[in-house]
């Protein structure tokens, strides 16, 4: 087999033929990561690298840390999810837990199943999740799924063709695939539904025997499905396959090392690894592997789980559900120019009480505002939002009765309410923003008087905060804008309106340094960018502001006169921006739901582009598309 790149190995030329044959079979892989999610003892997650082997390590806890068991494991390249199962007194979970994979740490709460649930089986692609089966406390044939990328309880599917529990479950990109399992009678069927569309399981056909408390987690290709060990009446050692785009029984290809139940399994495409689970005459701690495409025995990976346990669920980030033609290889373009369709979403504001409303606006296709979600709480102050291509983070602002240091987010590709991401090394309100691909810079604010500092996130990652550097003054008020290395701070409050803009270096920590003058002193403006040029649009001073003016960002020098608002009402306080790299949005200027566009590259007037689903000020946004990630 070639040897397909890596983002950490990019040598080489490849054939079409080549990138084919590598997608179509499942082989061009990411990183490899699996979790292995609670056990019979207690409520730790221990993480296996897929690709180099050895060990397991300490990952981190589920919200429960306590006994936790008999769960669901779904996952997508971003998140790991575990669905329902038993704590220590044995009573059935309704509750979802997730987790980053790329960072460390204790799960959050995600939502609910729709009931309390154990022994359930759990499959997904790249965006949605899906639980099904169980015992609740009866069998059940419930099928329902959760949007990855949000958070949220789920939702109704449909129903499996027979209701069971102790099943194992499996999915390409397509197809999610239920078998086996009690009635409590022990089943051999296979059904399957086509996870984009809702309804009902339709039968697949048959295992090679009854069987129920199969591996718990994904073992797949993009194109083949895999099913390991179990117990009827005794226990098996058999692995068994299916082509998961055709429909017809599995077939039997090779054998695990030991005849096991209740192990935790997980894939990255090109093999399986099972975790643990009970082996006459008591539990183990081994990992064992085989090659997906060819089967045969199973060997020895030569390394161990932490604990010597079963009754945990698996999940990776390379599954062949996952496969979407790159298998997360390489880093995926960021869309740009007319016709890409990127977002810029509002968070939050006031109206003149707080508002929790997330909307959002296609950037290239003028019109009204459409519904997001809503924020973890009502924020009816600034706060500073920074984005990636893939996640907006809001951080900060004014929760009455108090500023806040929560930082929440979303994801730009789904709908739906932030979930919580970490904190700020301050509270604080009427914070700037800028942010590159990977990293998010918030600059000054309110908490309550004002503040130098500087702090910033890595957005791919949840997690607080580190500090950054410092402002040339204590400032709040102020507009941030950035390109792919710069992140620059305009105007403000200090506490008079000032005319400073200062700049940092996203990926270098330290203080600002000097880049010019605006052409008015003023606070409460708003700021964007594309990747070369930044625009400063109205605020206040002291009066409504008719001023839009923009700088080069990577010189320095003194703002330029670009043109004035073309729309009533005047430029004043409370607005915020977004763009991608031609236009650039502005919203919530004095509380109104009129959202004003300009043309980046060129001089001259705002225009209308559109109103907000709701009347506010306040609020803050940004986009995955602007100048910072070009």
């Amino acid at each position: 087999m070639a040897n397909y790149p890596q983002l950490d190995d990019c040598s080489g030329v490849w054939t079409l033929k080549e990138v084919h044959d590598a997608v179509m079979g499942g082989y061009w892989r990411g990183n490899g990561t699996a979790l292995v999610q609670g056990n019979l003892l207690n409520g730790t997650v221990e993480k296996y690298n897929l690709i180099t082997k050895g060990n397991t390590t300490a990952f981190g806890n589920l919200v429960d840390p306590g006994k936790n068991y008999y769960s669901g494991g779904i996952s997508s390249f971003i998140r790991a999810l575990k669905g329902g199962g038993s704590d220590v007194d044995e009573n059935h979970i309704q509750a979802i837990d997730y987790a980053t994979f790329a960072t460390d740490g204790n799960y959050a709460d995600f939502g609910d199943l729709s009931s309390t649930t154990n022994y359930n089986a759990g499959s997904s692609n790249s965006t949605r999740g899906i639980f099904g089966t169980g015992s609740v406390p009866g069998v059940s044939n419930k099928i329902e799924y959760v949007t990855m990328a949000s958070t949220g309880n789920t939702t109704d599917f449909g129903d499996t063709t027979v209701a069971r529990t102790q099943a194992g479950a499996t999915s390409s990109p397509i197809r999610s695939l239920f078998a086996g399992g009690t009635t409590p009678t022990v089943q051999n069927v296979i059904d399957f539904v086509t996870i984009a569309n809702t309804g009902n399981a339709t039968d697949f056909g048959d295992l090679v025997g009854t069987i129920r408390q199969l591996n718990q987690g994904i073992i797949s290709s993009s194109t083949r499905g895999v099913f390991a060990g179990g117990f009827n009446p005794t226990m098996s050692s058999v692995i068994q396959n299916v082509t998961m785009a055709s429909q017809g029984n599995a077939i039997d290809y090779g054998d695990l090392l030991q005849t096991t139940r209740l192990q935790a399994s997980a894939s990255d495409s090109i093999r399986g690894v099972c975790f643990y689970g009970y082996s006459n005459p008591g539990y183990e701690n081994t990992i064992e592997q085989f090659n997906i495409a060819s089967g045969g025995q199973s060997v020895d990976t030569g390394g161990d789980t932490t604990v010597t346990s079963g009754g945990g669920s698996g999940v990776s980030n390379s599954h062949g559900g996952l496969n979407d033609g790159y298998q997360g290889t390489r880093i995926a373009p960021i869309p740009q120019g007319v016709g890409s369709g990127q977002r810029a979403i509002f968070m939050g504001g006031a109206a003149p009480a707080a508002k929790d409303t997330i909307d959002f606006m296609t950037i290239n296709t003028e019109g009204n505002a459409t519904d997001f979600g809503n924020l973890i709480a009502g924020n009816n102050g600034h706060g500073a939002a920074v984005s990636s291509s893939t996640r907006i983070a809001y951080g900060g602002g004014y929760t009455s009765p108090a500023n806040t240091n929560i930082i929440q987010y979303v994801e730009f590709k789904s709908t739906g309410n932030t979930a919580d991401f970490g904190n700020l090394t301050t509270t604080s309100r009427r914070s700037g923003g800028a942010s590159s691909e990977t990293r998010g810079v918030r600059f000054g604010g309110m908490n309550p008087g004002r503040m130098n500092v500087i702090d910033f996130i890595t957005i791919a990652s949840v997690g607080d905060a580190s500090d950054f550097g410092d402002l040339s003054a204590s400032t709040a008020d102020n507009a941030g804008l950035s390109s792919s290395t710069r992140g620059i701070i305009g105007g403000g409050s200090a506490p008079s309106n000032v005319n400073v803009v200062e700049y940092i270096t996203i990926a270098s920590a330290g203080n600002t340094t000097d880049f010019g003058d605006l052409t008015e002193a003023r606070r409460y403006l708003s700021g964007c960018s594309s990747s070369t040029r930044g625009v400063f649009y109205g605020g206040m001073q002291p009066n409504a502001s008719e001023v839009i003016d923009f700088i080069t960002i990577a010189s320095t020098g003194n703002a330029t006169d670009f043109g004035d608002p073309g729309t009533t009402p005047p430029a004043d306080s409370y607005g915020c921006g977004a763009s991608n790299n031609i236009t650039g949005l502005f919203a919530g200027r004095n509380g109104s739901a009129l959202v004003e566009k300009i043309t980046i590259a060129s001089v001259g007037n705002g225009a209308t582009f559109g109103d907000l689903s709701v009347t506010r000020n306040n609020l803050s946004g940004n986009s995955n598309g602007h100048g910072g990630l070009s």
